[in-house]
């Protein structure tokens, strides 16, 4: 099993607190003789008539000397890993778990705005901190 990022409880907590009920930790799916572990799905009822919503998490601290390097291998994960979910769990959306740090420092920068508009992924912010998420981006 793959060790779980420096973050990874901080995320789980602050969900778990908005009212997320952790389903997998970590979530595995199998296909074509490939095993994929994302970091957290959880679930959350958001109304009778809206039914469940589902997500699975991908954490990411972002804390290496090279940030590039790590969002390079943080985008290329979440499109695996899309696929992977879009083949044995399609109503579950992927977010990239960021610390707002790295949010407001890179992810906010043209470029990687570029970048994650065209793979398509979603964000989610957090005080690594204050186990607190701070904003959803879709």
């Amino acid at each position: 099993m793959p060790a779980k990022d420096q973050f990874h409880d901080i995320v789980k907590a602050a969900l778990i607190q908005i009212g997320w009920t952790i389903t997998d930790d970590p979530l595995t799916l199998e296909f074509d003789n490939t095993v994929v572990q994302i970091d957290l799905a959880g679930q959350q009822l958001i109304g009778a008539e809206q039914g469940l919503t589902k997500i699975a998490i991908e954490v990411k601290s972002f804390l290496s000397p090279s940030t590039i390097y790590d969002f390079h291998l943080a985008i290329g994960q979440c499109m695996s890993y899309r696929v992977a979910l879009k083949m044995k769990d399609p109503d579950r959306k992927l977010y990239l778990a960021v610390p707002v740090f790295i949010y407001q420092d890179f992810f906010r920068r043209p470029f990687a705005q570029q970048v994650i508009q065209e793979a398509q992924i979603n964000l989610l912010t957090f005080e690594p901190g204050q186990e607190v998420t701070l904003e959803w981006i879709n």
